[in-house]
């Protein structure tokens, strides 16, 4: 029906006055809106990284360091498993891609254990299934020991979308308002940060692994500087955070690693007011931890963060609450950055700066000018055709064309959506679009007309039939905007969230407030309103 109830009305009415208070701040600076009232909207859209500058990094994740990881945590479990059953070896070393080792004797039984190491090994050895991950091969006296192809393709998977998760909460973690982090490849991430002008401080951050893990002292010998040594097997050299000369011999088995912190939050510490990061562990975690230094009471045991001893204090009793603290001799900013750094989880693997670009705010303030220009002019363009074609019906669609646009602005304001140079292009294309629905009802009318229905029939008949045409126009687009952003990357994503707000925007409008524009006169309706002269 042409006709309105005036909850119908109202309903409409409201829908754009709220589109309406959440479009207008985007027209004020933010000094500006600090003085209007609070019930006012103050939120903006927020401008993409070709609009408002910022800084652009590519990363690539050490895939080589993802592996070679893994092999370390194999050695000690075959060496372990050697030991066990008396086997005699000699020259063990580590590739990058296997282990290798010469033994005299190596029973069919001793392979199926290692084989089987793959299975029940808990030191972020991935597994899959029941199956070894584990290629044993023997050419005379030499063993060679390897992952599988399936394993290596599927550890550099997961570490790759663990190091996406573990950035993305970092850069979170600042407070950094839209940043764009995609995965590139197999291994490779862009990230994206408008308005960072100096992306030092995200490159340290993000270029530390932040592999904290708790090991316990080798008390069996000392690390001499003068007369340095190589460590014990199943031991490691490691340096010491506050003093560079130092070096603690600890073992390589990590005994609790941070893949079981679940909380870390910078403070002070009561008695020397110094900085501290207070840390907490999840329940296994706790377990692993109150199990350990019951074991160990009267021992060292190091605290390492990043293959550096932070620190080394000496079980007193055990510790069973699952928490802890850490002092370094780091300033406020420091324990804060390491906080953010332990609570978003340690990278599995190093990440490599491949490319890093800076985008000035001068070159995005010119694409919003001409951008700017563009929509004025089409948007003037549009306004002339349509009331030149149209006449008074044109006009009743050029005033729900300015409300659209203000819908489709208040729609990105009130979900805080990033606006980019092609999200700009998608604005100017609903321009078009938005007037399409209403060509496609006027010129049903006109139809109606020349077959002789009344004015107003003709308007009810124009929309009811039109309705069909119209939906499955802009449905057709609408899926081809939702493939666009999730197959797209980047700005380009803007273009089809703008394309896909407009589309509902400029259904609504069409069908609602034009309509409405339309009912006030219906009972004075001629054809000419529409454009049309008819010689009765």
């Amino acid at each position: 029906m042409i006709y309105f109830s005036n909850i119908k009305i109202s309903s409409i009415l409201l829908v754009i006055f709220i589109a309406l208070m959440f479009a207008i701040p985007n027209f004020f600076s933010k000094e500006q809106l600090n003085s209007f009232p609070s019930f006012i909207p103050k939120q903006q859209i927020n401008l993409g990284l070709d609009l408002q500058g910022g800084s652009h990094l590519l990363l690539e994740v050490d895939t080589v360091e993802i592996i070679k990881e893994r092999l370390e945590n194999l050695n000690s479990d075959v060496r372990r498993v050697l030991k066990k059953n008396n086997i005699q070896y000699s020259n063990f070393k580590n590739t990058d891609d296997n282990l290798k080792f010469v033994v005299e004797d190596f029973p069919a039984e001793i392979q199926k254990e290692i084989s089987e190491l793959s299975i029940s090994n808990s030191q972020n050895i991935l597994q899959m299934g029941d199956q070894t991950n584990l290629v044993i091969l023997r050419e005379e006296n030499e063993v060679s020991i390897s992952f599988t192809d399936e394993f290596v393709k599927l550890a550099v998977s997961n570490a790759v979308a663990q190091s996406l998760e573990i950035v993305r909460r970092r850069i979170d973690e600042l407070g950094t308002r839209e940043p764009s982090i995609q995965r590139q490849g197999s291994s490779r991430i862009i990230i994206q940060l408008p308005g960072i002008d100096d992306p030092d401080r995200i490159k340290a951050l993000l270029g530390q692994t932040a592999k904290l893990t708790f090991q316990l002292v080798d008390t069996s010998t000392s690390y001499d500087p003068l007369n340095p040594k190589k460590a014990p097997v199943g031991s490691e050299i490691l340096p010491s955070d506050t003093d560079d000369s130092f070096k603690y011999i600890v073992k390589k088995r990590v005994m609790v690693g941070g893949e079981n912190l679940v909380d870390a939050q910078p403070g002070f510490d009561p008695q020397t007011n110094e900085p501290i990061v207070s840390f907490r562990f999840d329940r296994l975690g706790a377990s692993k931890f109150g199990r350990v230094t019951q074991q160990n009471v009267g021992k060292p045991f190091a605290i390492i963060l990043d293959d550096t001893v932070i620190s080394a204090p000496v079980i007193r009793e055990a510790i069973l609450g699952g928490s802890g603290q850490i002092s370094g001799g780091f300033d406020s900013d420091e324990a804060n950055d390491l906080a953010i750094l332990l609570r978003a989880g340690a990278l599995p693997a190093p990440l490599i700066i491949l490319e890093e670009r800076s985008v000035g705010p001068d070159l995005g303030a010119d694409s919003i000018e001409a951008g700017q220009y563009a929509a004025i002019i089409g948007f003037v363009a549009v306004i002339l055709f349509m009331m030149f074609v149209y006449r008074y019906f044109g006009f009743l669609a050029d005033i729900a064309l300015i409300i659209n646009l203000f819908m489709v602005l208040g729609i990105l304001s009130l979900f805080q959506a990033t606006l980019t140079l092609p999200g700009i292009a998608g604005i100017i294309l609903t321009i078009g679009m938005a007037v399409d629905a209403n060509v496609l009802i006027f010129e049903r009318v006109k139809e109606e007309i020349r077959s002789g229905s009344k004015m107003i029939n003709a308007v009810e008949n124009g929309y009811k039939r039109a309705l069909s045409t119209i939906l499955d126009a802009n449905i057709t687009t609408l899926i081809a905007a939702v493939i666009l952003f999730f197959m797209a990357s980047g700005p380009v994503r803007g273009f089809s969230i703008t394309l896909a707000i407009g589309i509902f925007t400029s259904v609504f409008t069409a069908f609602t407030f034009t309509r409405l524009l339309i009912s006030i006169y219906a009972k004075s309706l001629k054809p000419s309103l529409v454009g049309m002269k008819i010689n009765d």
